[in-house]
C-alpha cells in the first residue's frame, strides 16, 4: 500500500489554504472522497439521469443494472450470502431507526448495548422504552476502556431479544469481539445488530462468517457519497420484518383498500432513491477492495502509535480509551487539563490546515457518566502519512505551550 500514490486519487488533498496543504484527521466523522468515486456520481448525472425501475425506456434499464450491479458490490464487499440481503439507506442512523421501529419488540423486552453507543444507537431503543416498555441495559467497559466478556455473559438474560453494539467505537477506536458475542446471543436465543459505521471502512468484516443478524453501516465515512449507506439483514429476518416507510418502490399491488408489499430489499426502500449515491457507493466499495482493508488496518495501526508515541508524554494530557494504540484503530481520542478542546481544534486548523473533530462525538452518555466535558478527536485514514502524524505532534506541542 502506498499512500503517496492513494493521495493522488483525493483532490481536496491537492488544495493549498494560506499556502499550505491540508491535514485531514476527521475522518471519523466523514472521510474524503477520490475522483473514481466523484467521476461515478457525475456518470448517472449525465449519462441517465432517470428513475430505474419505474420505466421502460433505455435511461431507466441502465440506471436499473448499475443499482443492482451495486447491490452486488456491496454484497461482495460485506460477504453477504444474497444480494437480497442488501438495503441501501441515507446512512447508519436510518438502517438503525429502521430495525428499532420494525423489530417485533415489546413490554418488557431487553435490548443490551454498549456504555459507548453512538446516539443513532441509543435514541431510538430510548424512544421504544418510553412508547413501548421495552428495557435496555448496558455492558459496562473494563478499566482499559475494552470490552469486558465476562459482564456482557453475566448481562445475558433470556429476556434479552436483542443484542445492539457498536462494532468499532468512534469515541476511543476499540473494537468489540463480535464473533464471540454473536455466538453467545444466538445460544441464549438473541438477535444481534452491529452498527459498522466505525468498522466497515477500516476492517475486513465477513457477514457469513461472524454470523451476524443485521449490519449498519454509512457511505461517507468508507469513501463515499454522503447521504448513503446500508442496511444487511440475513434474508430470513428481513422477510419478517414490518416495513417502517411505505410507499412508491414498496408497494406490489394496492387497492383503495388494501395492499401487497414487495420482497425485501424493495421492501424497505421507499420512494425514489438516490442513484448516483448509490452508484459512487459501489464505486468506494470498490476502491476499498482494491487497496485491501486488511492493509488499511495495519496502516492505520502504525499511525497510531506515531502519535501516541509523541503526545503521551505531554504533561496533563489523558488519552482516552486503551494505552496500547493497537486495540484503538485508527483513533486518538485525548483532553488536556486546563485547556478548551474546541480552542485545540481551532488552532490546529487555523495554524496549520490541519482538521480534528473536537467535542462529545455524538457519545454525549459515555461523557456526561465520566465527568468528562469533551476531546479532541484525530481519526485517521488510508491516505494519511507519518510525515503528517508529526506535524501534528509539533503544532499541539505549539498550541499546549500557550497554556
Amino acid at each position: 500500500m502506498n499512500p503517496e500514490k492513494i493521495r493522488s486519487d483525493f483532490p481536496v488533498l491537492q488544495r493549498q489554504i494560506n499556502g499550505k496543504g491540508i491535514v485531514y484527521f476527521d475522518n471519523a466523522c466523514m472521510s474524503l472522497k477520490p475522483r473514481q468515486v466523484i467521476e461515478k456520481i457525475n456518470e448517472y448525472y449525465e449519462k441517465h439521469p432517470a428513475c430505474a425501475g419505474r420505466s421502460v425506456h433505455r435511461l431507466s434499464s441502465e440506471v436499473e443494472e448499475e443499482v443492482q450491479n451495486a447491490r452486488e458490490a456491496m454484497k461482495k464487499f460485506i460477504d453477504a450470502k444474497k444480494r437480497e440481503e442488501i438495503v441501501f439507506t441515507r446512512n447508519t442512523t436510518e438502517a438503525l431507526n429502521l430495525l428499532a421501529n420494525s423489530l417485533d419488540l415489546n413490554k418488557g423486552d431487553c435490548v443490551l448495548q454498549t456504555d459507548k453507543e453512538h446516539s443513532s444507537n441509543l435514541i431510538p431503543w430510548l424512544i421504544l422504552q418510553e412508547r413501548k416498555g421495552i428495557e435496555r441495559r448496558f455492558v459496562k467497559s473494563g478499566e482499559d476502556g475494552t470490552f469486558d466478556m465476562d459482564a456482557f455473559q453475566q448481562a445475558l438474560t433470556k429476556d434479552v431479544k436483542i443484542v445492539s453494539m457498536v462494532h468499532t467505537s468512534n469515541l476511543d477506536g476499540t473494537t468489540i469481539p463480535a464473533r464471540e458475542i454473536v455466538k453467545a446471543a444466538h445460544d441464549n436465543g438473541s438477535l444481534v445488530i452491529l452498527d459498522a459505521a466505525q468498522s466497515m471502512p477500516h476492517k475486513p468484516i465477513s457477514a457469513k462468517k461472524m454470523d451476524v443478524d443485521f449490519l449498519a453501516f454509512s457511505g461517507h465515512k468508507m469513501l463515499g457519497p454522503t447521504g448513503t449507506g446500508v442496511l444487511y439483514g440475513k434474508k430470513e429476518h428481513m422477510e419478517k420484518l414490518k416495513p417502517f416507510i411505505v410507499g412508491g418502490e414498496t408497494i406490489k399491488f394496492s387497492t383503495y383498500n388494501s395492499f401487497e408489499l414487495l420482497e425485501p430489499p424493495e421492501k424497505f426502500e421507499a420512494g425514489l432513491q438516490d442513484y448516483a449515491g448509490i452508484m459512487g457507493l459501489a464505486e468506494a466499495a470498490r476502491y476499498l477492495d482494491s487497496v485491501g482493508k486488511e492493509n488499511i488496518t495495519m496502516h492505520e495501526a502504525e499511525l497510531n502509535r506515531t502519535i501516541t508515541e509523541g503526545i503521551k508524554g505531554i504533561e496533563g494530557l489523558s488519552i482516552i480509551g486503551p494505552e496500547n494504540p493497537e486495540l484503538r484503530s485508527g483513533i486518538v481520542s485525548f483532553f488536556v487539563d486546563g485547556m478548551d478542546y474546541h480552542q485545540i481544534a481551532m488552532l490546529l486548523s487555523s495554524n496549520a490546515n490541519i482538521m480534528v473533530r473536537s467535542g462529545q462525538h455524538c457519545v454525549h452518555s459515555w461523557f456526561n457518566a465520566h465527568g468528562i466535558k469533551g476531546s479532541v478527536r484525530a481519526s485517521l485514514y488510508l491516505y494519511n502519512t507519518k510525515e503528517e502524524c508529526r506535524t501534528f505532534i509539533e503544532e499541539l506541542e505549539k498550541i499546549l505551550r500557550l497554556k
